[in-house]
């Protein structure tokens, strides 16, 4: 018992072991531990934490917003972190199976899946648009580092001057960037070239958002590439992502810490840092400022996709998710302020250089990443050298968020059907779903493209997040009921909740959430992109979107009491919010307590995911037993030999 308990705690890795077996044959496990912490860091760690949070930063008063997000870290994000990955853990089921807990609230989980199909759609585009770059900086000289290109403006102004000789060689160049970043042009609106290579070059962005013009067939063919990748990685599901992960989730820090010592180098750097960590007192009182915080710790950590849920059912059955969910929320958090500081370096030094304030050095939006960084990277020596590790990094960071969303489409889908013909063919089911994926992405890849991208980053993946959170939370603690949710973890883990946790998850997290998605209401602001603004028509299609995942909870919550058994009303609703017999751990051997079957023929419905043959085999060997034993008492009445073993009582 102490072998098997010591065996969980290290999910799984028990020591002398030649190969690992999965717990769960049917569906499998994680290799070992280690391959569901770095990938739940994947997926936490992405692109949110480059472009995101510092453009949310930036837009919100650089250091005003670090109050309100530590806070929702505190007390919203790293308990909901927790409940998700001990929800999913216990079930052994995906965001759709997890529901038999209270089968009304099913509908929670078909939200997860909108949700994660939005963001996987124009995530991947994002993750292109990495590859584009990455493929553009191989070559001598970047692009975007002159303004003598026949796509830049007169108001084009460099940090690099533009009478350096671009054939001299990149020894020389390293000695004279320093005297030509002071060749800068006073002008009433100035662009830098980078700027000019993202709008009119690689975006090739039009005037309106109705305006879809041409598609850009280089963004196109990264965007097939990205999801070729994305597919390849999840051809063997978690186990061919598993061994992944152990690359992308740990060389970008590398880069980030390159970059990092460059960026704190250049003058100016100084003024950057202090815009980003000084805070604008006033902006705290605008109810945006919070719910941008709550957005970005459920959009980082990835609460309300159903990614936690998914990746938590693979893990073992006594796994400590407790720990993992400390370590995998401090990590990405440490990320996103670590980031911030390598984006505000920058933007400081270009302010500097340029003699204006901080925040008009950029544009708002997740361009910033493509901007900013890119005219830093024109200042490294060697400068195509370090925009392909760069842009290496935002891809690696992105495909581990791109993983996770793209398996909690499939594990759904799978664990739905759940006949072995599926689950034999899951390949099957993931390349239908990239395919899908791609064929959605298309009409990003246009030259409204980036209009299109960022109404589905402000409208699907906002205040969606927080109502389906909030709902969990609430069915979780209240309709299934915390005591017993607490008793299902303490089984689990060998140790109840802790108390902070206990009170987050029933008073304190639905409270913050529910206000905060209150005041956001309140002050809704339409969204604009620099001078742009949306038309009426495209906000209905940005609320569409985020009501399409909210509104799969009331939807299938009438379905469901409308099929449930009773004679009123009342009586199909508790029978819809009753936990299913099936409800709790997915293995016999775990379910023990009230979760134990009541009765021998029961045991096949009590462990669904048991494989047919293993109960057969049992059932084989029991009948066995039972012949050797009649063989041996046949023997001890024929001539009185005993048979200790095999008879301890042979007067019996």
């Amino acid at each position: 018992m102490e072998e098997k308990q010591f065996a969980g705690i290290l999910n799984g890795a028990v020591p002398g072991e030649p190969v690992k077996k999965d717990e769960n044959l049917r569906r499998g496990n994680w290799g070992n531990q280690i391959e569901f912490v770095l990938t739940s860091v994947g997926y936490a760690v992405g692109l949110g934490n480059v472009w995101r949070f510092p453009y949310l930063c930036y837009r919100n008063g650089g250091g005003a917003f670090m109050l309100p997000y530590f806070i929702m870290l505190v007390f919203c994000g790293i308990p909901l972190f927790f409940l998700e990955l001990s929800f999913g853990q216990f079930a052994s089921q995906g965001c759709l199976g997890v529901w038999k807990i209270s089968p009304m609230f099913k509908g929670v989980g078909y939200g997860m899946m909108v949700v994660s199909t939005y963001i996987g759609i124009y995530y991947n585009v994002v993750i292109c648009i990495a590859f584009y770059y990455f493929f553009m900086s191989m070559t001598n000289l970047l692009p975007w580092t002159y303004c003598n290109n026949p796509w830049n403006t007169p108001d084009c102004s460099g940090v690099v001057g533009s009478g350096y000789q671009i054939n001299n060689s990149l020894a020389n160049a390293t000695t004279s960037l320093v005297a030509g970043v002071s060749e800068v042009v006073n002008r009433t609106k100035r662009t830098s070239p980078s700027e000019e290579y993202w709008k009119h070059y690689v975006l090739n962005i039009s005037d309106d958002i109705g305006n879809f013009g041409e598609v850009r067939l280089p963004i196109l063919g990264c965007l097939a590439v990205s999801w070729c990748v994305v597919f390849l990685c999840l051809i063997r599901g978690v186990k061919s992502s598993g061994k992944v992960v152990y690359f992308t989730a740990t060389f970008p820090y590398v880069v980030l810490t390159i970059l990092f010592i460059r960026g704190i180098t250049l003058d100016g750097a100084i003024n950057g840092i202090k815009y980003y960590l000084t805070p604008q007192w006033q902006k705290v009182l605008d109810a945006k400022v919070w719910g941008d915080a709550a957005s970005q710790i459920f959009y980082s950590l990835g609460c309300a996709w159903g990614g936690l849920i998914t990746m938590a059912s693979y893990n073992k059955f006594h796994n400590n998710c407790f720990r993992d969910s400390i370590i995998i929320s401090i990590t990405n958090c440490a990320t996103s302020v670590y980031a911030g500081f390598v984006i505000f370096s920058i933007l400081g030094f270009m302010a500097h250089n340029l003699n204006v304030p901080v925040s008009e050095v950029a544009d708002h939006g997740p361009g910033l990443a493509f901007v900013a960084y890119p005219e830093a990277l024109t200042l490294l020596p060697i400068s195509p050298l370090w925009s392909l590790l760069f842009f290496f990094m935002l891809i690696l960071l992105g495909l581990g968020t791109q993983f996770c969303l793209l398996e909690t489409l499939v594990t759904a889908i799978v664990d739905e059907i759940g006949t072995d013909w599926i689950i034999r063919n899951k390949t099957v089911v993931t390349l239908s779903v990239a395919v899908v994926g791609f064929l959605l992405g298309v009409p990003l890849t246009t030259q409204a493209g980036i209009y299109w991208l960022l109404l589905m980053d402000n409208y699907a993946a906002s205040f969606s997040l927080v109502v389906i959170s909030c709902i969990m939370c609430i069915c979780i603690m209240y309709i299934y009921g915390h005591r017993n949710y607490f008793r299902d973890v303490e089984m689990m883990l060998g140790f109840p909740p802790p108390l902070f946790f206990k009170v987050c998850w029933r008073f304190i997290s639905p409270l913050i959430i529910s206000f905060i998605l209150i005041f956001t209401v309140i002050q809704y602001k339409p969204i604009t992109y620099n001078d742009y603004v949306y038309p009426g028509w495209s906000l209905a299609i940005g609320f569409a979107m985020a009501l399409s995942s909210v509104v799969c909870i009331p939807v299938y919550a009438l379905y469901k009491i409308s099929r449930s058994p009773g004679a009123t009303f009342r009586e199909r609703l508790k029978a819809a919010c009753r936990a299913h017999p099936k409800w709790g751990p997915a293995l016999l051997e775990h379910r023990t307590g009230h979760y134990a079957p009541m009765a021998s023929e029961d045991t096949v419905e009590a462990r669904p995911f048991k494989e047919k043959e293993e109960l057969k085999e049992e059932q084989k060997e029991e009948e066995e037993e039972e012949k050797k034993e009649e063989i041996s008492l046949t023997i001890q009445g024929s001539n009185g030999s005993t048979n200790t073993h095999n008879n301890p009582n042979p007067s019996a």
